[in-house]
């Protein structure tokens, strides 16, 4: 490797590490995401020219959070010399003297240092807010919170890049036209908010553990890059249950990510994983994070993450598919419906009353669901039907439902999987 290409990688690690801390320190000058994004993209092309020539800095986090936050400050100097207003606002920098540039400088970060943690949470609640759909909602979190380029959010999520980087400008253009406040809400608007925060952390992590089209079963990276904005955010709100629910739901289902392939790269459903191969370090640390949201429920009840993660616990804890507790699973899953109602968790409380109770008894929640409008192009709705009637020793009905799932799948990986059980004798 050259030394170029060396320090082009280094460089790339630090700003994976401080985007979100630099942007957002930015976007509170400003007050606009967008333009706070431009303007740490401008800060980080310094880096690139200056670094590989004068070496990287001691601490080069602060370096991009300082040529930012000058870039930031310069841009409201001269917006507001533009707009006649060249009065005295405590914010302008004299760029004619070095010295009291830097003096007026330190000042501005005496004032906007008190608490980086509310930067990275106004950061977080808008780029997740609800004005923008699920997908920008997305793409614009991993830009601005997980310094991630276009073009990795495109081949992660199997886009064409200029469809993210629209995806991107149109996000940041609706939030600027609608005036969006770079704040985080309170009272009953902040319930409301961090739920659409948690959602997006959650669809980041969802494709990334099973990935909705493309010939690769998982995207480990999305996982990471959720469960670190989860820990993230964890470590910004320590008080809020659900938060921490979420951080459990993803520590535990990431612990089998190394046990979801076979050796040639085949999937391995849940019931037929090598259970010695889940991660002990992450299964702990979920359920040290479910404990704690326990304790934090205020209601005595838990919310549908936390009752997620408590389902993912029910499996953490049980060295064998024999020894685990499917009765709970399924009171579980009936407490999840109360509070979260969908077909989706209807499905997945009758593969867990499938094992609890047999498959008869499941097969008739499923042909049930059958009617649901939202799952008639869920390949998982025939897939389960096709386990239950397999497991029924009704093979030719069970080939039949495997084979239209594997017509309604678009992962690769999923509909071979599929096609084998479809065609299998």
């Amino acid at each position: 490797m050259s030394v170029a290409d060396a320090s082009r990688r280094r460089i790339d690690a630090v700003w994976h590490i401080e985007a979100a801390r630099v942007i957002g320190r930015a976007a509170r000058i400003v007050r606009d995401i967008g333009l706070a994004e431009d303007l740490a993209q401008d800060a980080l092309l310094a880096a690139l020219e200056t670094w590989p020539r004068d070496g990287i800095p001691d601490n080069p986090g602060a370096w991009l959070m300082t040529t930012t936050t000058r870039r930031a400050l310069d841009h409201l100097r001269h917006a507001r010399m533009a707009a006649g207003k060249a009065v005295e606002v405590g914010l302008a920098l004299d760029s004619q003297h070095d010295g009291a540039r830097a003096a007026e400088l330190e000042a501005v970060d005496a004032r906007l240092d008190d608490d980086i943690g509310d930067e990275l949470l106004r950061l977080m609640f808008t780029a997740c807010h609800p004005l923008l759909s699920p997908d920008a909602r997305s793409a614009l979190t991993l830009r601005v919170m997980g310094g991630l380029t276009t073009d990795e959010i495109a081949r992660a999520y199997l886009k064409p890049e200029p469809t993210i980087a629209q995806r991107i400008v149109r996000a940041k253009r609706s939030l600027a036209a609608a005036r969006v406040p770079f704040e985080v809400p309170r009272g009953a608007e902040l319930r409301q908010r961090l739920g659409s925060v948690l959602e997006v952390i959650y669809l980041i992590f969802n494709e990334g553990y099973v990935a909705t089209a493309g010939d690769h079963w998982m995207r480990p990276a999305l996982c990471e890059e959720a469960l670190r904005l989860g820990r993230v955010l964890a470590g910004l709100m320590p008080d809020e249950s659900e938060v921490f629910g979420l951080v459990a739901l993803m520590e535990i289902q990431a612990s089998r990510i190394g046990a979801r392939l076979s050796a040639s790269g085949e999937p391995v459903l849940l019931l037929d994983q090598d259970r010695s191969r889940w991660d002990q370090l992450l299964i702990r640390r979920g359920l040290e994070a479910l404990a704690r949201s326990e304790a934090l429920s205020t209601t005595g009840h838990l919310g549908p993450y936390a009752l997620q993660a408590a389902i993912a616990a029910c499996h953490a804890r049980a060295s064998t598919v024999e020894q685990t507790d499917w009765q709970r699973i399924v009171a579980l899953y009936d407490a999840l419906d109360q509070i979260a109602p969908s077909p989706v968790v209807r499905l997945n409380r009758a593969v867990a009353v499938a094992m609890a109770y047999g498959p008869a008894a499941a097969l008739d929640l499923v042909d049930e669901l059958q009617a649901e409008p939202a799952l008639h192009n869920y390949h998982l709705l025939p897939s389960v039907r096709g386990e239950l009637l397999e497991r029924l020793q009704r093979p030719n009905e069970a080939r039949t439902e495997f084979a239209r799932a594997a017509a309604l799948a678009h992962n690769a990986r999923e509909r071979a999987l599929l096609l084998a059980r479809a065609t299998a004798k």
